[in-house]
């Protein structure tokens, strides 16, 4: 609609400053002319806005003018306020920040909208931690968060999984990520991308020196990198099995990480047929806990690897218990 877009103008504006016509043009998916003529609009309703043509122009308010409407909708202040239920400000430190804000903000609401927004506050949880899962660990991500928002190198004691002793790094930070309830610092290391899981940060601090980002890179392009790292896996082990239905629900529950599609099912027959994907064959054997509800059909190493898996625990579980070392 006309309106929200002049309200999203006015809004962009106060926040920026000047911005070039063709860059609101894009966050708004317009055309820059017809940006013009909103702008035109909004001069003609009283708003102090100007342009200015040429190679440093923009579109600009008058210095000093701001306005306080919200322009919020009954839909945008649920989403504020499902927003706020989802807890990653706690391990920031803004809880008491956020509840001030929500208050702020209902205060600001129109009168029609107060009700919903009350309403989604009291029937919308959101909660972050997995089913079956250990909880995330608390974290102080202080240290981190002064790193990212001071623009400074960070010096970080790390320790990765499956090490003994935590290693030093000095890292270029692009920001913060929670994923699943997990926090994640993301940086640069020596110019190349890397994943640190925050929990596993012994000791950070800031050092002297200013941060040196890749030009042109941003914290969502470099997460996107890691993230793919993280979940396409090359030289993995793809798997095929099939799934008693009656165990099904509780399979998908855990080992939705290793499939590779959501199965096919047209509720007919007591087996389901999956592909799953893995790191290396040895990882197969988190399907034993399944029993014999679940039975890899192919390929045939995964196959070799569980028989030799179930042999040993037979053997293990088959004779008198092992005198202690």
């Amino acid at each position: 609609m006309k309106s929200d877009r002049l309200l999203s103008i006015l809004l962009l504006l106060q926040t920026r400053g000047r911005v070039p016509a063709h860059e609101l043009a894009d966050r708004l998916e317009v055309s820059v002319r017809t940006i013009y003529r909103d702008v035109e609009a909004l001069s003609t309703a009283g708003v102090p806005v100007y342009a200015e043509r040429g190679r440093h122009g923009g579109i600009a308010l008058l210095p000093g003018y701001r306005t306080d409407v919200t322009g919020l909708t009954a839909d945008e202040s649920r989403a504020l306020f499902i927003l706020a239920a989802q807890g990653a400000h706690a391990a920031l430190g803004l809880d008491a920040a956020m509840g001030s804000a929500l208050r702020k903000v209902m205060a600001a609401l129109p009168e029609p909208h107060r009700p919903a927004a009350e309403l989604t506050r009291r029937r919308i949880l959101v909660e972050s931690s997995r089913w079956m899962g250990p909880p995330p660990a608390e974290v102080d991500v202080s240290a981190l968060q002064d790193a990212v928002f001071a623009d400074r190198r960070l010096r970080i004691r790390y320790r990765h999984s499956g090490a003994d002793a935590p290693r030093t790094y000095t890292v270029d930070p692009y920001g913060l990520v929670s994923k699943a309830g997990v926090w994640y610092l993301v940086a640069d290391r020596r110019a190349v991308p890397r994943l640190f899981r925050a929990d596993r940060i012994h000791a950070a601090r800031l050092t002297d020196a200013p941060v040196k980002r890749r030009d042109g890179v941003e914290l969502a392009d470099v997460w996107a990198v890691l993230k793919r790292r993280v979940e396409v896996r090359p030289g993995g082990v793809e798997v095929t099995a099939r799934v008693h239905r009656s165990r099904f629900d509780l399979f998908l529950r855990l080992c939705a990480g290793s499939l590779l599609a959501h199965p096919d099912d047209d509720g007919e027959g007591d087996w389901i047929t999956v592909g799953l994907g893995y790191p290396a064959v040895g990882a197969v054997r988190q399907l034993l806990q399944f029993g014999d509800s679940v039975e890899v059909l192919a390929p045939p190493e995964a196959r070799e690897e569980l028989a030799r898996c179930a042999a040993s625990v037979t053997a293990l579980y088959g004779g008198t218990p092992r005198a202690r070392r």
